[in-house]
């Protein structure tokens, strides 16, 4: 790789750096490569993505980041697994961990906080953008709906009284 590429690839690392919600930092040692694309799916249906990089080039990228913190995980085979979303990628990660031991994470960062392994997972147990928006609806149109079910209860009483009294005089 020559000086230009490195340029270019530290570049591309302290985009990802800057402007991801969370970047989940982890070994690989020992994955094949059909564990590694099934990763690399997995992290592309959330909209995140996972990156392979020398780790010099890594460091050299984090320098005046507000996650520069975290370059002291930078050692060994790593990647590093990113999202938009500052949940999405932390919940790849954490739920493909469990079920590959040779993914073990080590930590990472969401914006200028240093993340360690049971931050990663602590991350990982909050919901996510899509969640917090369901929830968020449901929230707002609940009300609405009691309120149908209060203006149309009493009718409902009434026409279920009338019935049993019809039934009484039938009996």
């Amino acid at each position: 790789m020559d000086r230009a590429q490195k340029e270019k690839v530290v570049e591309e690392l302290g985009q990802i750096f800057a402007s991801s919600g969370v970047v989940v930092v982890a070994h690989y040692a020992g994955m094949t490569v059909a564990q590694m694309q099934d990763l690399r799916a997995k992290m592309r249906e959330v909209g995140g993505s996972v990156r392979v990089a020398k780790n010099t080039l890594a460091k050299i990228a984090l320098e005046g980041k507000p996650c520069e913190s975290m370059g002291n995980l930078l050692s060994g085979m790593t990647v590093l697994a990113f999202s938009d979303d500052p949940v999405a990628a932390a919940k790849v990660a954490d739920a493909y961990a469990k079920t590959n031991d040779k993914f073990v994470i080590l930590g990472g960062a969401m914006g200028d906080t240093a993340l360690d392994v049971a931050g990663v997972k602590a991350v990982a147990q909050m919901p996510s953008r899509e969640e917090l928006i369901a929830s968020i609806v449901g929230c707002i149109g609940a009300p609405a709906s009691n309120i149908a079910g209060a203006i149309g209860a009493p009718a409902s009483n009434i026409a279920g009284i009338l019935k049993t009294l019809e039934e009484r005089e039938a009996a």
